[in-house]
């Protein structure tokens, strides 16, 4: 683990230790209780927000979410990540307006208003409800619509999880 991550665009981001990294997935999951904890590629038992245990590769990842039956993967990403599935859909959002303006037609909402222009965190909140909702609705992803990640589906042979 410490000899891939963080990830050579990580580092280049500014993350120096796993540990940074890893201060960035807490944040990330705000102040909403855990109600449960499921293995890799397991559907969860319980509603509200479930952790999965996961390797850190994006591709396994999303690929493990998706066996799992999850029907939106929500995807942060703040350099950029030419992500998709075949299975479940994959919104990709970012905080990062340049990220943003550099790969709009890969990258589904930006969030970079609220650093930049002052936004509220409620305004932001309701904008990305409403692109759930459409998505959840039949709106296509920026991966769907342009075929990206639907070759990459990985499972892993050597994951001890799945």
């Amino acid at each position: 683990m410490r000899k891939t991550q963080p990830s050579p665009g990580n580092k280049d981001g500014g993350i120096t230790t796993l540990e940074e990294k890893s201060l960035g997935c807490i944040h990330k999951g705000g102040s909403t209780p855990i109600m449960e904890m499921v293995d890799c590629a397991h559907p969860p038992t319980k509603k509200g927000l479930v952790l999965m245990d996961t390797p850190c590769y994006d591709m396994l990842s999303v690929t493990a979410k998706a066996a799992a039956g999850c029907q939106l993967i929500v995807f942060t990403t703040g350099r950029g990540n030419a992500i998709g599935n075949p299975v479940s859909p994959v919104m990709k959002v970012t905080a990062n307006g340049d990220t943003f303006r550099r790969m709009s037609d890969n990258l589904d909402l930006d969030m970079s208003p609220v650093l930049e222009k002052g936004m509220s965190l409620e305004q932001m909140a309701d904008i990305t409800m409403e692109n759930l909702l459409e998505t959840l609705s039949g709106k296509l992803t920026k991966a769907e619509i342009y075929k990206f990640g639907y070759s990459e589906t990985i499972i892993s042979r050597v994951c001890e999880y799945c």
